[in-house]
């Protein structure tokens, strides 16, 4: 499992003052480049040998709104891994309030657009939740 803290800043927000519906998306990316980087994959050196990740799929519910000035965390766990994909379970909590869950899809693909097997660093990985 993972956490990472975000903090909500103006920009984040719409007219209505919470949380803009895509921003979740970025909030759960950084969390995900985060734990590629703590599990010690270098994504520079994957995209020199043509390979990247890509996002396949993307399932989210907005729970209740976050507001301007909110500390979050957005909690990541691999709930399935094989050699071609993982699928992350991310949640972002305003302590122990869900606030938005999404499950996350995650491919690689070569500089072809074909696709690649995960790094074998990764493919190592127990999993780390249930979905």
């Amino acid at each position: 499992m993972h956490r990472f803290p975000v903090r909500v800043f103006y920009e984040d927000t719409d007219m209505a003052g919470i949380v803009y519906y895509a921003n979740y998306l970025r909030y759960i990316e950084r969390a995900r480049s985060d734990w590629v980087r703590e599990i010690g994959i270098d994504q520079l050196a994957m995209k020199a040998e043509g390979i990247v990740f890509a996002v396949r799929r993307v399932e989210a519910d907005y729970v209740t709104p976050a507001r301007f000035d909110d500390r979050l965390e957005v909690v990541t766990t691999m709930t399935q891994l094989t050699a071609a994909r993982m699928v992350m379970s991310q949640k972002v909590l305003r302590g122990e309030e869900l606030i938005f869950v999404a499950r996350v899809t995650i491919v690689c693909i070569a500089a072809t657009g074909k696709p690649a097997r995960l790094p074998a660093k990764l493919r190592q990985l127990p999993l780390t939740g249930a979905s």
